[in-house]
């Protein structure tokens, strides 16, 4: 309702001197909220919500107040803070530990850049072996609780207790029932109505052993912040030895539904065995967030002295990112990775709806003569944020930008990076708004040649393989009203 419209209902309703009130208060919002919602926003963001207040000021501004701030209290906020000086302590306050000199400048920039970001330092002695099957990575990650002589550190965004995931529960209580520090967390809003999540909650509860809701929202327990901040990464480890990291959540790969059940879908994932250094990096992410539920800081893992090897085994870095950050992690490493390529970059990502920053960084390298080649999803759980990704096809492609489409009925959910031929990032970030701003995420930097060439491997035998390459001329064919719609839900995607 414009200006004009509200004082002529005001007047036409309310007594005389409300109408004036009602008025003031409409004109107050907006000019508020002119001069405060851009700072320190991006704007298109900023944008946005000034739309709805101006549009709706009463109601926008209720909105606003609900979802409006991308950060969590200053008092998980400054947890983070404490966990990340404890973290560069341990490690020396090295942003690369061990030789680099080998590392061509791009690259030693991006590991400080991640470590002054995230506080954790590129770090030698690593090995990875790729998992694409989710039944597999699950029954390995419960060989691995059924091993567990000291602890299990279990954190995702969606669990459930079916039939592919039930084995790994068991092992978990299994290994607290014979002493073992198990410690879980689970995001509580991710889970919730898929089946199987009530009956986890009632087996961790009657277990006894020691589990969190990851950003919970009781407010009749004081527990609450914005609702839709979630914890989505995804973090296994055990003992220091071996830790499991990557898109995959504990769940069926049909996620249970019926309505995916009758549709044939299946999330294609893709997940990381880590084994070295960066072990006790996944753990210190877990550590992290451990603390912001409990209170609780595990010193004891913390303040072991680290070996950690000078030269060999592959190099890497985890970057953990989020609204308990000041800044966003994720998205600088990425636009900073794809200004700095040569060759090329592969980007996966099942929800690929970019700021103005990556939009640009990817438009730009492909102009400048880089091979940029983008997979998505043909099918999408997400109707909405599938129409606003659609909405980028146009002006990528006519920067040369060569975008897949993978096959349905499989849900493309693997989440990867590559850039030339040695660098490769996995994990549980998607090149969205919400993994950039509003999702705790982490993500694994690897530099290592051979290691690049398995992925390379990996998209041709398998993502380029089972997926069409979109075609300009077909695609602009699309209907008005199409276009319409894309651009709709273009626009929702800023209101963070």
């Amino acid at each position: 309702m414009d200006t004009a419209g509200l004082v002529q209902w005001a007047q036409s309703q309310l007594p005389g001197w409300t109408a004036f009130v009602v008025l003031g208060l409409d004109l107050a919002i907006r000019v508020i909220a002119l001069g405060t919602i851009p700072y320190r926003r991006k704007p298109e963001v900023a944008l946005g919500w000034l739309m709805l207040i101006f549009l709706f000021p009463f109601l926008g501004l209720l909105v606003y107040l609900f979802l409006g701030s991308p950060k969590l209290p200053l008092r998980r906020r400054e947890k983070q803070h404490e966990i990340n000086q404890l973290v560069k302590e341990e490690a020396g306050h090295q942003a690369i530990v061990g030789k680099h000199d080998h590392l061509p400048l791009p690259l030693s920039t991006s590991a400080q850049l991640n470590y002054e970001l995230g506080a954790l330092p590129m770090v030698h002695g690593n090995d990875f072996t790729l998992l694409q099957d989710s039944s597999e990575c699950i029954r390995l990650m419960k060989e691995a609780a059924e091993r567990a002589v000291d602890y299990v550190h279990f954190e995702f965004y969606i669990v459930a207790l079916d039939q592919d995931t039930q084995g790994l529960i068991e092992a978990m209580l299994a290994a607290h029932r014979r002493g073992v520090r198990v410690r879980i967390l689970v995001d509580h809003v991710g889970s919730l109505g898929y089946p199987g999540y009530k009956q986890l909650v009632r087996m961790l509860d009657e277990s006894g052993v020691p589990w969190r809701r990851s950003l919970p929202i009781r407010p009749w327990r004081g527990e609450y912040q914005r609702p839709d901040l979630r914890n989505h990464r995804k973090i296994f480890v055990v003992d220091g030895e071996v830790a499991y990291t990557g898109s995959q959540n504990v769940i069926h790969p049909s996620y249970n539904k019926r309505a995916n059940l009758r549709r044939g879908l299946r999330w294609k994932d893709l997940m990381v065995e880590c084994r070295g250094p960066v072990v006790d990096e996944l753990n210190a992410v877990f550590a992290s967030d451990w603390y912001s539920e409990t209170d609780d800081i595990l010193f004891d893992e913390f303040e072991r002295q680290l070996d950690l090897p000078d030269d060999g085994g592959m190099l890497a870095q985890v970057v953990p990112s989020g609204p308990g950050f000041e800044q966003e992690n994720n998205i600088q490493l990425f636009t900073h990775l794809i200004y700095n390529a040569n060759e090329s970059v592969v980007v996966c990502s099942p929800y690929f709806v970019p700021d103005t920053a990556l939009l640009t960084a990817l438009k730009t390298e492909s102009q400048s003569g880089v091979a940029v080649r983008l997979y998505v999803g043909a099918t999408s759980d997400h109707w909405v944020t599938a129409k606003a990704q659609e909405s980028y096809y146009d002006e990528l492609v006519e920067a040369g930008v060569e975008i897949y489409q993978y096959h349905a009925p499989t849900v493309l959910h693997s989440k990867f990076m590559i850039v030339d031929d040695q660098v490769t990032v996995i994990g549980s970030s998607n090149m969205d708004q919400r993994s950039f701003s509003m999702n705790h995420e982490v993500s694994l930097f690897v530099i290592d040649r051979d290691f690049a060439a398995q992925m390379y491997e990996l998209e041709e035998q398998d993502y380029r393989a089972h997926s069409a390459q979109l075609n300009p001329k077909v695609w602009r064919q699309r209907s008005m009203m199409r276009k319409y719609i894309e651009n709709v839900c273009r626009l929702t995607s800023s209101l963070l």
